[in-house]
């Protein structure tokens, strides 16, 4: 049996977000494959993901200093506990599914917050003399993306940011395993919006039957 975290991002729901719809025939098709495993959806936008802000830097001073959680201010204990929730799901996980769209050539701010939780040294990376090292290997990660234009392909390729971004961040952490269905053009084609969105949503559920 594998953990499974379906990671959205993206404030529509499947009737109104060509991604969402994706993911959503995804986990469907994915849940019939795999019966046995266990889902946990992380809905980022309904989340609460503290940011890297003074209170959680000052309390993982004074954790490294060698106090106790309990000598941490209010503040201080309240986001590093939630941030520590937030690590510990993500590396319980065998799997993680992300779904989001490409906004401004990356991805909602949300999804920055939630690798900002996850990207923790000593626990997803560390560093050595030879420079940083994952510590996540075996696991396996899925990005869902939709595009509104094409850029998989010059002369867009180079802007798209999104996939790029979180596909090396999981490398950094030592998850090689990283696969992408990217479902493009339905902006740029309105006229063909249904057709590319079925073909996505087709595509998706054919990856979920081995994933």
């Amino acid at each position: 049996m594998a953990k499974v975290l379906f990671i959205t991002a993206n404030p529509n729901d499947e009737n109104h977000s060509v991604s969402m719809a994706a993911g959503k025939a995804f986990i469907e098709t994915y849940k019939e494959t795999n019966l046995t495993d266990e889902i946990v959806t992380v809905d980022l936008f309904k989340e609460e993901i503290p940011n890297l802000d003074a209170d959680v830097f000052s309390g993982w001073g004074k954790l490294r200093a060698g106090q106790q959680m309990d000598a941490l201010s209010t503040e201080e204990l309240a986001k590093v506990s939630r941030l520590n929730e937030i690590l510990d799901q993500f590396i319980s996980a065998d799997k993680m599914i992300f779904v989001t769209p490409l906004w401004n050539f990356s991805f909602p701010a949300v999804v920055k917050a939630y690798i900002d939780a996850v990207a923790v040294p000593g626990k997803t990376f560390k560093y050595t003399e030879k420079g940083s090292v994952g510590l996540l290997q075996g696991k396996k990660v899925l990005h869902i993306q939709a595009r509104g234009d094409f850029y998989s392909e010059a002369p867009l390729a180079d802007l798209e940011l999104g996939n790029r971004y979180l596909k090396q961040l999981m490398a950094f952490m030592g998850i090689f395993k990283f696969e992408g269905l990217f479902i493009e053009g339905h902006s740029k084609m309105p006229n063909k919006a249904g057709e590319i969105k079925v073909a996505g949503i087709e595509r998706a559920k054919q990856l979920a039957q081995n994933f």
